[in-house]
């Protein structure tokens, strides 16, 4: 097998072992209460990161609709960086603190609990797509980059805007 195929297989395999490592990293860690660390202040930061990931998947498809490469590039590189942050500040954050529970009620608690359950789902499918499609355009295969991103983007920047969705129908409750 030639290394070119060697480590494609390898990087593959890396992407999947990701895929599966972080959300059992997490579900872990949210195990994990440190006590005496006073982190409340991320929740509104964490929640900015999801804002400026959808917008910076917005930028990212209008780049590249206009054909400019370079920016799209940068435009998702950013995202990828937004979000690794997010996912660290929001671990972060529930190991230093207990959940928040809704105080609403009615049709609005019904809406969080939907809207909150199809973002932490579809956040853990998110991952191996949105790593392929970035794969994919790394290595220059870009009609393979094209059909993953049909579905990466719209389910990442869902997962982008509805975390901050979640965290303003969740923040008057902190």
């Amino acid at each position: 097998m030639s290394t070119t195929l060697n480590n494609s297989k390898k990087i593959k395999q890396a992407i999947i072992a990701v895929s599966v490592v972080i959300p059992i990293a997490v579900a872990v860690l949210f195990t994990i209460k440190i006590e005496g660390v006073d982190l409340s202040f991320l929740p509104p930061v964490y929640a900015s990161l999801n804002g400026l990931t959808a917008i910076g998947l917005i930028v990212a498809i209008l780049a590249i609709k206009n054909k400019n490469r370079t920016l799209h590039q940068r435009a998702i590189q950013v995202c990828l960086t937004f979000s690794i942050l997010f996912l660290l500040l929001y671990v972060l954050y529930h190991m230093t603190s207990d959940s928040t529970p809704y105080g609403g009620d009615g049709a609005l608690k019904y809406a969080y609990f939907i809207l909150l359950i199809s973002h932490i789902l579809l956040s853990l499918v998110v991952i191996p797509i949105v790593l392929f499609s970035y794969l994919f355009a790394w290595q220059g295969d870009f009609e393979r980059h094209k059909k993953w991103t049909r579905f990466a983007f719209p389910l990442w920047f869902y997962v982008a805007a509805s975390g901050v969705l979640v965290y303003f129908m969740i923040s008057p409750y902190y």
